[in-house]
């Protein structure tokens, strides 16, 4: 059996990438959840399971997997249907995955993962701007070109959708609205039974993480909009 360490569910959009390829591979696994470092910096007593001092870590055995790509491709190779069968497809879902773990920096520093908020925090960044519009046509072309009638990216729930699965969240706690086939993705995404799970154990979660939290970042923001205490 798989041992999956795990950070706060509200925050932790690594954890979740790793957490849904897990339950992707229909694998037996453990969950062992950690408490992230209230001051946001790394936790030295982490170092005993992930040699990063970072979450997601898969152990299996005496093999340590860590970074949640590296998870999904060791999952992948002793799991079928993690990716999509067709090689044109598979190609193409594991480009938007590895351009989603290294891109879209103004998303991940202005937009961090925190699912039970509700704010706007417009007039967004220029950079925030692209990175929005560009994962608008990613879910868009991959719905049109690999979706075949099927409600996510390239069909049957993939890695792909994992990997997208924090930018759902995202995206609603901001007031992210996209259109078209993309809007419609957004919706089903944040329906998936996968992803509902892990929403509702974040939503029971009371930490705080002052440097994760909307209404700390955007404090004087929010305060001119009228809404620090909506």
């Amino acid at each position: 059996m798989y041992t999956l360490y795990v950070g706060n569910k509200n925050y932790s959009s690594w954890s979740l990438r790793g957490w849904l390829t897990t339950k992707l591979s229909s694998a037996p696994f453990k969950e062992m959840p950690v408490a992230l470092s209230t001051e946001g910096t790394l936790n030295p007593a982490f170092r005993s399971f992930s040699p990063t001092m970072r979450v997601p870590c898969l152990h299996d055995g005496t093999t340590v997997v860590w970074d949640s790509l590296s998870i999904s491709e060791y999952l992948a190779e002793r799991n079928l249907g993690m990716w999509p069968v067709d090689p044109v497809a598979r190609a193409w879902a594991r480009s938007i995955c590895a351009e989603m773990h290294s891109g879209f920096s103004s998303l991940r520093s202005e937009m961090p993962m925190c699912i039970r908020e509700r704010v706007d925090i417009r007039p967004w960044s220029p950079g925030l701007e692209v990175d929005i519009g560009r994962i608008t046509e990613i879910w868009s072309e991959s719905r049109r070109r690999f979706g075949g009638g099927a409600p996510y990216l390239c069909g049957a729930f993939s890695v792909a959708d994992a990997f997208y699965a924090p930018v759902a969240f995202r995206f609603r706690t901001y007031g992210v609205a996209p259109g078209g086939d993309a809007g419609t993705y957004l919706q089903a995404l944040l329906s998936h039974p996968f992803v509902r799970e892990w929403e509702a154990a974040a939503l029971q979660e009371t930490a705080i993480i002052d440097a994760d939290e909307p209404r700390t970042i955007y404090r004087d923001r929010l305060a001119k909009k009228g809404t620090a205490s909506a």
